[in-house]
C-alpha cells in the first residue's frame, strides 16, 4: 500500500502553533523586563534593550505623531543630540513629553535643550535638563496606544482575553475537524487499496489453480 502524504493543513497548524508560542514568550519576556525595571527604578521609564515604549496622550506633535500612537524612544548619549531631534523628557510636572529640540544650550558646564511641539505656536517655557531626557524618538505604531489604554481597563482586558479565547478555541475546532476528515479519507483510501489488493490476490490464486489443473486433465 502507498504511504499517505502529510496534510498541508496539519503542517500549517504546527507552524501557527509554534509561532503563537514564540510570540507569546517574547511578549511575556518584554512585560517581565518592563515590570522589573519599573519597580527597581520608578523615576525612569522602563526600557527593553535600550528602547522605551510610550503612549502619546496629546496632539502637540501632530502631524508627525498623533494622539493614541505608541512611540519608541532609544536611550542615547545626550551629547549626540542636536537641533531637530525629537526627544522624550520629564517635564516640571514629572510627566513624560515628546517634543522637538529647537536649540541646544550650554550654561555653567551643563547641557539644556529648548523644545517645542510641532503643533504648538510657542516654544516650551522651561528648558530641558540633559538628565531629564528619556531618549531619542525613533518610531511609532499608529493608534496602538489607544488599544493598550483600553486594555488597562477591566472591561477592555476581559474583552481582549475573551477574543483570544474564542480565536484559540475556533482554531482548535477547525484543526480537529480537518484532521478528522483527513483521517477518514485516509482510512477509506486504505480500505479501497486493501480490497483491490485482495481482489488481485484472489485472481492470481485462481489463475495459478487453473494452470495446475489443466495438465492433470490432459493426462487423463
Amino acid at each position: 500500500m502507498k504511504k499517505t502524504k502529510k496534510s498541508k493543513f496539519g503542517i500549517v497548524g504546527k507552524v501557527f502553533k509554534y509561532l503563537f508560542f514564540l510570540i507569546a514568550f517574547v511578549v511575556l519576556l518584554i512585560a517581565a523586563i518592563i515590570m522589573y525595571k519599573a519597580n527597581t527604578n520608578p523615576d525612569k521609564v522602563p526600557d527593553v534593550f535600550g528602547y522605551k515604549p510610550m503612549i502619546v496622550l496629546s496632539g502637540s506633535m501632530e502631524t508627525s505623531i498623533h494622539t493614541g500612537d505608541l512611540v519608541f524612544v532609544k536611550m542615547v548619549d545626550t551629547d549626540t543630540l542636536k537641533e531637530g531631534d525629537v526627544i522624550a523628557f520629564r517635564n516640571e510636572e514629572d510627566t513624560v513629553t515628546t517634543h522637538r529640540i529647537v536649540k541646544v544650550i550650554f550654561e555653567d558646564g551643563k547641557q539644556y535643550f529648548k523644545t517645542k511641539g510641532d503643533a504648538n505656536n510657542a516654544e516650551d517655557s522651561n528648558l530641558v535638563d540633559a538628565k531629564d531626557v528619556e531618549g531619542l524618538y525613533v518610531g511609532r505604531i499608529a493608534k496602538v496606544g489607544n488599544f493598550l489604554i483600553f486594555m488597562q481597563k477591566p472591561i477592555g482586558l476581559f474583552i481582549v482575553l475573551l477574543v483570544i479565547l474564542v480565536i484559540g478555541l475556533s482554531w482548535l475546532y477547525i484543526v480537529n475537524v480537518r484532521e478528522e476528515k483527513r483521517y477518514r479519507k485516509e482510512e477509506e483510501k486504505d480500505r479501497l487499496e486493501f480490497e483491490e489488493f485482495k481482489k488481485q490476490r484472489d485472481l492470481k490464486r485462481q489463475k495459478e489453480k487453473k494452470e495446475t489443473e489443466e495438465p492433470k486433465k490432459k493426462e487423463k
